[in-house]
Parts: structure tokens; C-alpha cells; sequence
């Protein structure tokens, strides 16, 4: 068993791709293979938290990354056992402008995932929809990049601009970094554009585009709305059984070894009291 964990960023420069869908939904089905899983929300609109029902937080990411907190004591509790989400917030809006100042300031999220040592096996973390430091510190952070893509025909140049990026911090930055993989979301095989871009995509990248499609579902739109993965909201549906699968896929390409192990216990308040978030 590696002593990391291994770190996905799962980004999109564009927005309403199914990036922070596939965060959530995949962190969840990963957890349910008994992997210790950590989901790092590092878009300032907070929906990868909302999604798990957690709101004003006591703790966030802006903790870690601009006071070091250490990223534990950031972290909450979820529905499952296996999976701790730390939350963002709108202190996040300023977080880019404060780490400017910083002193390698493109490696505090690094720094912060060190950290937590052997807590978690895997780590996602849901960037937000920019190339921004916030972004720029996930991929120095990561060891791989998941992107979401959904099929229609814009998506292609922005995934072009967003592998030039990759390429660009795997150089400069953070020689591990690779893409794991592209997932094709929102599809719908009865659309002729969606198909051809498929195709496409396919026919370019090859194996690093997944054989799992995530479908446009209503189910999987309905579940954040009730602070749940679609592992918990509705496991019969068809979202559920795409990111099952997916968390499958990617199992299988992670260097995972030995047995599942326990979730860390989560620290609490200097006072003994949970630092349970508010609603």
C-alpha cells in the first residue's frame, strides 16, 4: 500500500460540463468501495459541499490554504463512512487574491495534502470553472486530471486549451502530472452531434476516454437539491449506475494496494463539541 494518496483533480476551464456532478458522484462511489476517499471543494460557489449537505462551515479549504490549518481539521463527516468532503466558501472569492503574497503560492494545497499523511487512499478535488491559482494549485497538488466533457462541439477547443495547460504545469510545475482520463457527460446517443463528437474525441485520445458515458438523467439533477450523492438518493437510476461503473473504470487504473482500510477519525472543536457544519 502507497503511503499517499493518490490526488484527482477533476477539471473543466468550462462551466456546466458535469464537473462538480462527477466530483461528487464519483468521490461517493469510490468511498463505497471501502477506500478511504477525501473530496476537496475548491470552487468558491460551494456546490461539491452543498451537494453533501454541507453548508456554513465551521472550517474550510480557505483554512488550509491560507491560514494552514491543517486539512483534517477541515474536513467533515458524510452519509458514508468512507468519505470526508472539506468544504469551500465564499471566503474562497478572495482566497486567489491572498495567495499572491504567499511564498510558493501555487503549492499551498500540495503542502496541505501532504499533511494528512496516510488518512486517505484517494483524493478528488473539484476545481472551479477557471484556470486561475485556485486550479493551478489543484494540478500541482494532483497526480492526474480527470475531465469531464460534455459532447457537443464547443467542448473540443476548450479541451484542447485545457491539455496545452496540463502539458504546461506538468513541465514547469509538477512533473507527475498526467490526465487519467476523459469522461464523456450530458450524453444522449440519439443526438447525431453527440455522436460525431464522441467519435471524435475517441478517435484522438483513445484509452484515456472512458467506455463509461454519463447520461443526462433527472434523477441526477434532483440529488443535490436534497444534500445527497445519487448513491444515496436513488441507486436503481441510470446516473447511479454510470458513475458506478466509471468509479469501476477508474479503480482499475489506480495503484492501489492491500486491503480497504478504516476512514480517519476527524478531529474535534479545543471545546469536545463537533464541528458540525450549520444549515
Amino acid at each position: 500500500m502507497a503511503s499517499n494518496p493518490y490526488v484527482i483533480a477533476v477539471v473543466n476551464q468550462k462551466g456546466g460540463v458535469g464537473k462538480t456532478t462527477t466530483a461528487v458522484n464519483l468521490a461517493a462511489c469510490l468511498s463505497a468501495s471501502e477506500r478511504p476517499t477525501l473530496l476537496i471543494d475548491m470552487d468558491p460557489q460551494a456546490n461539491a459541499s452543498s451537494a453533501y449537505g454541507i453548508v456554513k462551515a465551521e472550517r474550510q479549504v480557505y483554512d488550509a490554504l491560507i491560514d494552514e490549518v491543517p486539512l483534517t481539521r477541515c474536513a467533515y463527516e458524510t452519509e458514508l463512512e468512507t468519505l470526508h468532503v472539506v468544504p469551500a466558501g465564499r471566503d474562497l472569492v478572495g482566497a486567489e487574491i491572498e495567495l499572491v503574497g504567499k511564498s510558493e503560492r501555487e503549492y499551498q494545497l500540495a503542502r496541505s495534502i501532504q499533511s494528512t499523511g496516510e488518512a486517505y487512499e484517494i483524493i478528488l478535488i473539484d476545481c472551479p470553472p477557471s484556470l486561475g491559482l485556485l486550479t493551478l494549485n489543484a494540478l500541482t497538488a494532483a497526480d492526474a486530471v480527470l475531465i469531464p466533457l460534455q459532447c457537443e462541439y464547443y467542448a473540443l477547443e476548450g479541451l484542447a486549451n485545457l491539455v496545452e495547460t496540463v502539458d504546461l504545469v506538468c513541465g514547469q510545475l509538477n512533473p507527475r502530472l498526467e490526465v487519467q482520463g476523459i469522461v464523456l457527460t450530458m450524453a444522449d446517443q440519439r443526438n447525431n452531434l453527440a455522436r460525431q463528437v464522441e467519435a471524435e474525441v475517441r478517435g484522438h485520445f483513445g484509452e484515456k476516454v472512458y467506455r463509461t458515458r454519463i447520461p443526462r438523467n433527472v434523477r441526477l439533477s434532483e440529488a443535490p437539491s436534497h444534500g445527497q450523492p445519487i448513491l444515496l438518493y436513488d441507486i436503481h437510476s441510470k446516473g447511479a449506475v454510470a458513475y458506478v461503473k466509471l468509479a469501476d473504470e477508474l479503480l482499475a487504473q489506480l495503484p492501489l494496494s492491500g486491503p480497504p482500510r478504516k476512514p480517519p477519525i476527524l478531529p474535534i472543536n479545543e471545546d469536545g463539541t463537533d464541528p458540525a457544519p450549520s444549515s
